[in-house]
């Protein structure tokens, strides 16, 4: 991948980097609100709980993938698979540039 790929990568892995920051701080800010003080209110809202930390720990996971990603453009090795070392194909990266591994080990089985 070349340098101008590598620095829209960047600003894709950045504005995705933001937009799960604040997403996982208005999480945040919305589990600090009291229940209502509605009984049949506050079972909804405790209904909605594990919905919100799926949804806050699948961004936290995200972002993980995200700041690895980053770490891995700045050290060079941006683009090449962890598990086989071949280059990722472009348009993988292209469509998920945070990948860090290629199709054929990304879709193999856990040992």
């Amino acid at each position: 991948m070349n340098k101008m790929k590598y620095d829209k990568a960047r600003k894709q892995l950045l504005e995705k980097k933001i937009e799960l920051e604040k997403r996982i701080s208005k999480i945040h800010n919305h589990a600090r609100n009291p229940l209502n003080a509605d009984s049949a209110e506050q079972a909804a809202e405790l209904g909605n709980v594990e919905v919100v930390a799926a949804l806050e720990m699948e961004a936290i996971e995200e972002l993980a993938e995200i700041k690895a990603a980053l770490h891995r453009l700045d050290d060079g090795s941006y683009g090449i698979c962890i598990s086989c070392g071949e280059e990722i194909g472009t348009k993988r990266m292209a469509v998920r540039p945070e990948s860090h591994e290629c199709v054929d080990c990304a879709n193999l089985p856990p040992i």
